[in-house]
């Protein structure tokens, strides 16, 4: 597949915070992606200075491998917090690129949204792609939430300023939740129906899992 890139790389933060500013016009929040058959996780692994970013791809109705794709590089960007996707992107295009089977979801192990400009790392790579995409994050960003009820699918909001920019989600009964947001060409709810659809048996989305589990054995290859 191939991407749109969208604008130059930039070189300052005040530069890359520009186009965040920029293209978070075009991000589309709403609507419940039809016909999808394939759907992939997007991770990212570090040791010392060198990354692998890695896309597994998923039938949608077995969960099982159908693609996959790595690209091994360095940081395309500083450590900047709100600018982590510019660290990123250009390793996993790469990858994407290389796929022969092009997705119909993305999964991104990061923020949509929820995400001080508004535009994540799913905003981001929805926009290059032109699919729809969502955030599941491990970890919490920006925001507030109340603790959701302890059963599966239990979702409490995630509230920035009064917006409501996600959803704490309960992905198996009594375990950490995790963060859920719409990233492009997708509503909140249509999202947290997807996690909870490619989270049967764990915390975690197989998507997520998987591209985790590719990512570090490509890191550690020799």
């Amino acid at each position: 597949m191939r991407l749109d890139p969208l604008h130059e790389w930039p070189s300052t933060p005040a530069e890359a915070e520009a186009i965040q500013d920029r293209l978070r016009s075009r991000v589309i929040l709403s609507g419940a992606p039809a016909g999808v058959r394939t759907v992939a996780g997007l991770d990212v692994a570090y040791a010392d200075d060198r990354l692998a970013a890695a896309v597994v791809v998923l039938d949608a109705e077995t969960l099982q491998p159908v693609d996959e794709a790595v690209a091994l590089g360095v940081p395309a960007f500083e450590y900047v917090p709100g600018l982590f996707a510019f660290r990123e992107i250009p390793m996993l295009v790469q990858a994407l690129e290389r796929l022969t089977v092009t997705p119909d979801l993305l999964v991104c192990d990061g923020q949509g949204v929820a995400h001080p400009r508004r535009f994540g790392l799913a905003c981001h790579l929805g926009l290059l792609t032109g699919l729809p995409a969502i955030g599941v994050a491990k970890t919490l960003f920006v925001g507030t939430h109340d603790e959701p009820p302890q059963p599966r699918s239990a979702r409490t909001d995630l509230l920035d300023d009064g917006e409501v920019i996600g959803a704490v989600l309960r992905t198996q009964p009594g375990i950490k939740p995790v963060y859920v947001s719409a990233g492009h060409l997708i509503g909140l709810d249509e999202a947290c129906d997807w996690t909870l659809r490619l989270a049967p048996r764990y915390r975690l989305p197989e998507t997520t899992r998987l591209a985790d589990q590719l990512s570090r054995r490509a890191l550690s290859a020799p």
